[in-house]
């Protein structure tokens, strides 16, 4: 069997009106995706921001009269771009997992999806399963963190991981030598994913995942010989002097999520507190900035 997709070209305006257009016609799903390449960073809370041209596709069952379908559409969206393809059926989840591929990070770390046999079995192996969590190794940002991570000597070292995702640089300290890391996320589902894959890697006896004002709650006193953050430049700013109550003198602290044109800025705000120095880089311009916490200040 196959499936019908029909997709129509629109200004982010007429975006509401082709959603509705697609399911009164019957389509099974409706997706929405970015028709020029362009960047969304940053959505304020509440904000569901859109791309200026976006294309809106709908899944109709294959017997479905496309040539009425696109002409209806045309009609009814002046200057869309309307056009069709077929999906052929596949094992949709065995789709997903061919995705993912093993990952290097540094010299002695590799993440490795939780289907897949490790590439070097000496290495330190983190066993990930995705989930609905950010975080895989696969972006730049997080790639970076990782990096960074297997270039530290973490032996016996505490770690805070603040914005964990999926909960992959936390475990990943784990595995290369931190004796305690405390997780931290706004989403409930990445906390899930992190314990999950704690559980997988047989670190959870070390590793604390919960919500930041639970975190704040259960360890008001609490103090990290290593940071590590991979969010975006905005609340990284925000948590600017939450960090540096977080950080023990002279922690070790390394943030990613961030572009080229915020890093500046980024350090602005932490310079009260942290030394910035050290500055990543990875393709598509993302960075990572790292440092440490000034002795005194």
């Amino acid at each position: 069997m196959r499936w019908l997709q029909v997709r129509a070209t629109v200004t982010k305006d007429q975006v509401q009106l082709a959603e509705t257009l697609l399911e009164s016609l019957g389509a099974v799903s409706v997706i929405l995706d970015d028709a020029q390449d362009q960047a969304l960073l940053e959505p304020l809370p509440g904000e569901m921001p859109l791309w200026d041209q976006v294309v809106v596709t709908g899944l109709f069952y294959e017997d479905s009269d496309v040539e009425q379908l696109e002409d209806f559409l045309s009609t009814q969206l002046p200057g869309a771009n309307v056009h069709h393809d077929y999906l052929e059926e596949q094992v949709w989840e065995r789709a997903w997992m061919d995705h993912y591929e093993p990952i290097q990070c540094g010299d002695r770390l590799w993440i490795v999806p939780e289907w897949l046999s490790p590439p070097d079995d000496n290495a330190i192996n983190l066993m990930l399963d995705p989930g609905l969590a950010f975080g895989t190794g696969n972006h730049a940002s997080t790639f970076l963190c990782l990096q960074w991570l297997d270039q530290q000597d973490l032996k016996d070292k505490v770690v805070i991981d603040y914005g964990c995702g999926s909960g992959i640089l936390g475990i990943a300290a784990l595995l290369l030598g931190a004796k305690q890391v405390y997780a931290v996320d706004l989403d409930p589902q990445a906390v899930l994913s992190t314990q999950q894959n704690a559980e997988l890697n047989k670190v959870e006896d070390k590793i604390w995942a919960g919500l930041p004002e639970e975190f704040e709650q259960q360890f008001p006193n609490l103090q990290a010989d290593v940071i590590v953050a991979n969010i975006l430049a905005g609340p990284l700013m925000h948590l600017a002097p939450t960090f540096a109550t977080l950080a023990k003198p002279q922690a070790l602290i390394a943030m990613a999520g961030i572009i080229e044109e915020q890093v500046e800025d980024l350090r602005q705000s932490y310079a009260k507190w942290f030394n910035l120095h050290t500055l990543g880089q990875r393709e598509e311009n993302w960075c990572r900035l790292s440092g440490e916490r000034l002795a005194s200040v």
